[in-house]
């Protein structure tokens, strides 16, 4: 059986600055540093009211210090175009 890996950690990354979301409105670049969010869906949420353009929702396992691309989007700082 093989060894098994610790928790993953649900994490923003601003795809501008590659940094990741620490909570009230303050960014890392250190993923272990990060806010974490129970559930992909929950950092999705949070990150559409951040003011940034792209971000990726990303696991983070902490024992290799893998990140993971999960999911994308685009924060209230995003460019919109008119109707």
């Amino acid at each position: 059986m093989g060894a098994r890996l610790g928790a993953m950690n649900i994490l923003i990354e601003d795809c501008d600055t590659l940094e990741y979301f620490a909570g009230d409105n303050g960014w890392t670049k250190i993923a272990a540093d990060a806010k974490c969010f129970p559930r992909t869906g929950a950092a999705f949420d949070a990150a559409k009211k951040e003011a940034m353009n792209r971000f990726n929702i990303v696991g983070y396992v902490s024992e290799t210090r893998q990140i993971i691309n999960l999911n994308h989007g685009r924060g209230r700082g995003a460019e919109t175009k008119p109707a």
